[in-house]
């Protein structure tokens, strides 16, 4: 069951700091709810977003203190997605509910496993990453002109996945830029710029963006997210550059904590040579194939 309680949360019996994981916990309800409304299905909450961008999931409904989701739960909240045309998705922490993958499994769906690393409060600084000559890394402010190219970075990245050396360049990044300009992305980042909701940072050489990603505080816990290298410059130490630089903002903003969920092991050993540490597991649930 999902619950803020630890006498009645269903949880291992060796496992994770669960005050630390109950604040992420709490971020991770919390972080939709800017751009969501929240539909009830008891142990199980589906955030259905309201306007343009990317949409939502199902998660465990926080502070839920009946019995845990079951298989006939999950089918419910499906068939709701599917009635709104949505993704069939859920997003959730193994961890903090790990009876909900045998009633999401028993549903349909294939569960993917991602590596949750954490700088808490209790975590020493993060270690110094270098910077390659002629590259510079910074915040953008909303009006930077370089937001399209910095969000267009990242989705680059994500359709060449992986850390090798990859085939996309100048040519479509400034492609990319133009799409993400002119379907409404690129303002979309520079209104959650302005309003405190992202902070988006890039490393720069020659003016173009290379590597981009954002952290999206709530109080004093974040989460870094998307950060990508354009596939013809990685290997470059420039995602461990910008993590960095995400990270000191962050933490010079009074953010206690920081996290972030890996693709994989591979991106994971990248961020634990930042200073990060293996904490908990992330579950993404979706169709078989979609992956």
């Amino acid at each position: 069951m999902t619950s803020d309680d630890p006498a009645t949360a269903a949880t291992p019996a060796a496992g994770p700091d669960r005050a630390l994981l109950d604040e992420i916990e709490r971020y991770y309800d919390a972080v939709p709810r800017a751009a969501a409304r929240v539909e009830d299905f008891g142990p199980l909450s589906l955030f259905v977003r309201e306007g343009a961008g990317w949409p939502y999931y199902a998660r465990p409904a926080r502070g839920h203190r009946g019995p845990a989701a079951t298989v006939e739960d999950v089918r419910r909240v499906l068939a709701r997605q599917r009635e709104l045309g949505l993704p069939e998705a859920f997003e959730w922490v193994a961890e903090h509910d790990p009876l909900l993958r045998p009633a999401v499994e028993e549903a349909g769906l294939a569960v993917h496993e991602h590596p949750l690393l954490v700088l808490g409060p209790q975590d020493g600084p993060q270690a110094a990453a270098g910077v390659p000559d002629g590259v510079t890394v910074r915040v953008l402010a909303a009006d930077d002109p370089a937001i399209a190219h910095a969000v267009a970075v990242p989705h680059l990245a994500f359709d060449e996945p992986g850390t090798g050396v990859g085939g996309a360049g100048a040519a479509e990044l400034a492609a990319k830029a133009g799409v993400l300009g002119s379907d409404g992305t690129a303002a979309r980042t520079a209104g959650r710029i302005a309003s405190g909701h992202t902070v988006l940072a890039a490393a720069f050489e020659d003016g173009t963006p290379l590597c981009a990603g954002q952290h999206n505080p709530v109080g004093a816990v974040t989460e870094v997210a998307g950060v990508g290298t354009l596939p013809s410059a990685r290997r470059r130490g420039l995602g461990q550059a910008v993590t960095a630089a995400l990270v000191a903002h962050a933490r010079a903003t009074g953010v206690r904590t920081v996290f972030l969920s890996a693709a994989d092991e591979d991106v994971a050993r990248i961020y634990r040579r930042a200073g990060f540490r293996p904490f908990a597991t992330a579950l993404i649930a979706e169709p078989a194939g979609t992956a």
